[in-house]
Formats: structure tokens, C-alpha cells, sequence
């Protein structure tokens, strides 16, 4: 948490190379919130056992 009490966002490291436009994620205890760095005040909220689903199906490589 940040010490204005709200999420503290991370920047995706394959985002930061495009001039600032970025999927940021704040990582909580009960959810996780991603958001474009465009649009900051929307944002997508799933629990962390979809974020970890997501990220399994996301690192399989190409074919």
C-alpha cells in the first residue's frame, strides 16, 4: 500500500519501451487491479487466483 492508503501501481517492464502507455497492476492481499496507464481512474479488478490463471496462460510460448 502506498502511504495515501491506496494501491501501489506497477508498470509491466514489456510497456515501460512505449513512451509512457502502459498496463500498470497493483497487487493486493484479496484482489488485483490493472489498469492502462491512459485511463488511471478505470480499472479491472480479479481475485488473485484469476491473475495467477492469467499469467500461466500468458507466459506459454507462441507455436
Amino acid at each position: 500500500m502506498s502511504t495515501t492508503g491506496g494501491p501501489v501501481w506497477r508498470k509491466s517492464s514489456y510497456s515501460s519501451h512505449l513512451g509512457g502507455d502502459c498496463v500498470e497492476v497493483a497487487a493486493l492481499p484479496a484482489a488485483v487491479h490493472i489498469r492502462d496507464s491512459k485511463s488511471p481512474a478505470a480499472h479491472l479488478t480479479v481475485t488473485p487466483a484469476t491473475w495467477a490463471s492469467f499469467l500461466t496462460v500468458a507466459r506459454v510460448p507462441a507455436r
